[in-house]
């Protein structure tokens, strides 16, 4: 997934097809210790290449298996980008490529590789589940559980109804104060 600006030019006003499998799993794990395995991922997609600019745009398709929020059982993450990624061959203006991409060409080669790195590394989510981990089996202990959103929200409510048994002379002070 590599091409030389020259080899490039070969293409101009044409489509370059992509069609790949690239396995950069040893590199994913280098610079993400939270992914266990990767599968190769497939590349699929075409360049265009025009005098100043070559506009690659890519399908990536594959897996991970990263660690589950929870219970850190391997959770196998599938991973499904489709990016428009743009050369500049040429030092140009950035005016009509604020939806793209842009990558400045460093000495004779376009390599596809790290920018697939890049895609796949920003997919990846904060927080993974496992089938095992839903929300009727959230972990817990005597002394405290994990609630979800609902929960929380009705246990304030309810709370806000509920008046402490050693406050409750307090509120009816209150409420005389009101009626005079």
């Amino acid at each position: 997934m590599k091409w030389s600006t020259i080899q490039l030019q070969k293409f101009r006003d044409k489509s370059i097809e992509i069609d790949e499998n690239v396995d950069v799993t040893q590199d994913l794990k280098k610079l993400n210790s939270d992914i266990r395995d990767a599968s190769p991922f497939h590349i699929t997609g075409n360049g265009r290449v025009t005098s100043d600019k070559v506009t690659f745009q890519i399908h990536i398709d594959g897996n991970l298996v990263l660690p589950c929020s929870r219970t850190l059982v391997d959770v196998n993450y599938p991973i499904d980008i489709e990016s428009t990624e743009t050369f500049l061959l040429k030092p140009i203006t950035y005016d009509g490529l604020e939806d793209e991409e842009v990558h400045r060409v460093d000495g004779e080669v376009i390599d596809l590789v790290p920018v697939i790195k890049e895609l796949i590394l920003l997919d990846i989510p904060i927080q993974v589940f496992s089938d095992e981990a839903k929300d009727d089996q959230l972990p817990h202990t005597e002394n405290w559980q994990v609630i979800t959103e609902d929960q929380y929200e009705q246990l304030e409510k309810s709370a806000e109804k509920a008046v402490d048994p050693r406050l409750s002379d307090l509120a009816k002070f209150f409420s005389q104060d009101s009626e005079k």
